[in-house]
């Protein structure tokens, strides 16, 4: 019996230096290469019991393992210098069909001694996390994607069925399993950027540079992060392949997933990455091309799935709950996408429990104060409860929940949060639609007829007008709407400029920003109040407040002027004089001006958007005059010296170009890349901008004012010359008219007299203003 074992043994190792031999030679002998890994994955199969005793069967996969990487290496070395040239789906087949012989060589010999291969578990992990890293720059690059498709459809399931041949062994203890993946998916990695580079010559280089990585380093290579956050990808799709322990124990690694989406070079790459990923099953099995994220959530989902009727239900139950206020935005987007997951399909009594619980919660947490502030817990649970009820025909049973009868200051506190969060009304029944609708406009009816000022200076509660806030909300969601005019509205608006404009205190100056800020809102959602007889009288006080008034400078007032934005771009359904003696005409004039002049960008592009949308619905002909000298975009960008109306009109135009191209719904590869050259040039300002010191930056300061009206003085002469040019015009005009009393019979030739009088007045008009704003 040991003579026949030491003949199996030696038979193997030579079979093994045969498969080497053949292997080196660049793969020419196929036959000997099939026929001697053949032979001792057979030799292995059969004398299991002894050759585990005498063979070091760890050092035959640590061999194929090496052999899996060198065809990777080397497509990754050869790939690398190329200059977007297209890999064929001949060439990529070619270079991975050896990786994938091999690593099934592996995989095999793994199954049938698991004992053996988790004694180099480090190097076999390291080899998947390589493979995966590899796919993933490959997907960056759009010549190469080919190379990531065959990738995919040969390596990608091979390379989880090694993994899970130690995961799911019976004879690799449960704590060896778990050092595995606690060493697979450990936070310990370095602080470092990975170069802080998004460019292509750098994923070229990184291509070559992950197959350099030791075991030692991996837990702290940066550089394989993707690679890692790939492997949990798969492992989660795959995860019906997993014992219930492994599950409990993935279940557990999603907060370590969660915590590394939020890091730099992960982050940027979920949101604009492409993968292929496989769809269908059997001989329908195709690749499609997938956003990162998207396949991701798809994972989370398949694996929430698996989980359900499993011991680890209890540990994503928990999971869920303790991320169901996470800070950061895409992490709680995720967590919120599976809780709409979960509602959507489970059973009407798990659904209605998990309501209830989130409308005690909220009831619990309700406070007058809170449900104006968008971060305080209240509008947080409001927020989680409107996107459930969006997913599942629950919107009935949350209204009838927070709201009941809807007589007490609690239930109105209540739908107030809810309806600043999105709640959907339409999704309500007939019935209680109609009433939850007609509350909201009673509610502020009511709220505006009993406004005066002895409220306003009684009231201290932080929740002042929230039937204001709670129909700005609902117009701006289209989910209500008033067709009645009622000069209601526009008398309580300008009662509310008069007392922010008047010294009051601090408070009642805090009730009227909020409060204004939401009217403006209001007004622009509802166009039939433009053409109200009131609404000069709206502008006037805007222009008081805004322009001429003492408040103008408010930090307050600044926070009201994207609404006064919104507002702004209804003046298209108002009829309006285009003359100088018109005050209606001129509040708007300046109301724009002063809001072209803003240098934010973001106010920049709300303007200019209101802007865009008033020149498309007025009548009138001279838009000149909306327009100041002195606006932002009339500046050339790289200087900041001069100003130029025609480079204002560029701009405007570009603008509208671009809001008519955002129809398009699938972006094209150069507005993904436009777009990260765009990302990077602001990363690179950021950077540049946080390394100048403080004290350079005061020495930096400049006072805009002084500068822009010493750049654009003009001579005396013109405005003498202006002047004189009024006078002769007013002479000119006197004479026409004393003309035309005394000579009736020439009536034709008086008219074109008067026709070109006006003309050139409306001229002298233009320069004078020129000059004026010179």
């Amino acid at each position: 019996m040991n003579h026949v074992t030491n003949i199996t043994k030696c038979t193997t190792e030579k079979l093994c230096e045969l498969g080497i031999l053949a292997a080196n030679d660049g793969g020419s002998l196929v036959t000997i290469l099939n026929v001697s890994w053949k032979g001792v994955i057979t030799l292995l199969q059969q004398g299991k019991r002894v050759l585990r005793e005498i063979l070091s069967v760890q050092d035959i996969i640590l061999t194929l393992i090496s052999l899996v990487n060198e065809p990777l290496r080397c497509a990754a070395r050869a790939w690398s210098s190329l200059l977007k040239e297209t890999i064929s789906l001949t060439e990529a087949r070619r270079t991975f069909l050896p990786s994938k012989f091999y690593l099934t060589n592996a995989m095999k010999i793994s199954s049938l001694y698991p004992c053996q291969a988790y004694l180099v578990y480090k190097e076999v992990t390291l080899c998947v996390i390589m493979i995966a890293s590899f796919r993933i720059l490959l997907s960056y690059e759009k010549h190469l994607n080919t190379a990531s498709e065959v990738l995919s459809e040969l390596l990608e399931k091979t390379s989880i069925d090694l993994l899970n041949s130690l995961l799911n062994s019976a004879e690799v203890k449960q704590e060896l399993k778990f050092e595995l993946l606690d060493w697979l998916f450990s936070d310990d990695f370095c602080s470092n950027s990975m170069h802080g580079d998004s460019s292509s010559s750098y994923h070229m280089t990184s291509m070559v540079e992950i197959f350099s990585v030791s075991c030692e380093a991996m837990s702290e290579a940066r550089l394989l992060l993707l690679g890692r956050i790939a492997l949990f990808h798969n492992l989660l799709r795959y995860s019906m392949d997993l014992e219930d322990d492994i599950k409990i124990k993935i279940t557990g690694k999603l907060r370590w997933f969660l915590d590394m989406l939020v890091v730099e070079d992960v982050y940027s790459f979920v949101l604009d990455l492409q993968i292929p990923v496989p769809y269908g099953s059997g001989k329908t099995l195709e690749l499609i091309w997938q956003p990162m994220f998207s396949a991701l959530l798809h994972a989370l989902k398949t694996f929430m799935i698996v989980v359900s009727s499993s011991f680890a239900w209890a540990e994503f139950e928990a999971f869920l709950l303790e991320n169901l206020f996470h800070p950061h935005f895409l992490c709680w987007e995720i967590v919120m996408e599976l809780w709409c997951f979960l509602v959507r399909y489970a059973e009407m009594d798990v659904v209605n429990g998990i309501i209830d619980k989130l409308c005690s919660l909220m009831k619990l947490l309700e406070s007058p104060e809170s449900v104006l502030i968008p971060g305080s817990p209240l509008r947080k649970v409001a927020r989680i409860i409107c996107l459930l009820a969006k997913s599942t025909p629950m919107a009935d049973h949350v209204y009838s929940s927070v709201v009941g009868d809807g007589r007490s200051q609690l239930s109105s506190v209540l739908y107030a949060a809810l309806l600043l969060e999105g709640f959907p009304l339409n999704s309500l029944s007939d019935n209680i639609r109609s009433t939850a609708k007609q509350k909201i406009i009673t509610d502020y009816f009511g709220f505006i007829g009993s406004f005066d000022d002895k409220v306003l200076t009684t009231c201290s509660s932080g929740a002042f007008g929230i039937p204001v806030h709670a129909l700005s909300a609902s117009l701006q969601a289209q989910q209500v709407s008033i067709s009645d005019v009622d000069v209601k509205t526009l008398k309580f608006l300008v009662a509310i400029i008069r007392n922010f404009r008047n010294p009051v205190e601090k408070i009642m100056k805090e009730h009227c920003h909020k409060l204004l800020s939401e009217m403006l809102g209001i007004v622009s959602n509802m166009k039939h109040l433009y053409k109200s007889d009131e609404m000069e009288g709206v502008l006037l006080e805007l222009q008081n407040l805004f322009v001429s008034g003492p408040a103008a400078s408010n930090t307050q007032l600044y926070q009201c002027k994207p609404y006064l934005a919104l507002f702004m771009g209804g003046l298209g359904d108002m009829e309006m004089r285009e003359s100088d003696n018109c005050a209606k005409s001129s509040a708007v004039w300046e109301l724009y001006h002063m809001l072209f002049r803003e240098q934010h960008w973001a106010l920049v592009h709300l303007a200019i958007a209101a802007f865009g949308y008033f020149a498309a619905r007025t009548t009138c002909n001279q838009l000149w005059r909306f327009v100041p000298q002195n606006a932002s975009l009339s500046y050339d960008l790289m200087s900041g010296n001069e100003a130029s109306e025609e480079r204002f009109m560029s701009e405007l135009k570009a603008f509208l170009d671009k809001e008519a191209s955002l129809l398009t719904t699938t972006p094209s590869i150069e507005q993904f890349e436009l777009l990260v050259k765009e990302g990077m040039m602001l990363k690179e300002m950021v950077q540049k901008i946080s390394g100048i010191d403080a004290m350079e930056c005061q020495s930096m300061e400049i006072d805009v004012d002084n500068v822009s009206n010493k750049r654009r003085r003009l001579p005396d002469g013109i405005s003498k010359g202006l002047e004189l040019l009024k006078n002769g015009l007013k002479v000119i005009g006197d004479s026409i008219s004393q003309w035309q009393e005394n000579h009736c019979e020439s009536a034709e030739l008086h008219d074109k007299f008067s026709s070109h009088l006006s003309r050139l007045e409306d001229v002298v008009a233009h320069l004078t203003g020129l000059a004026g704003n010179g």
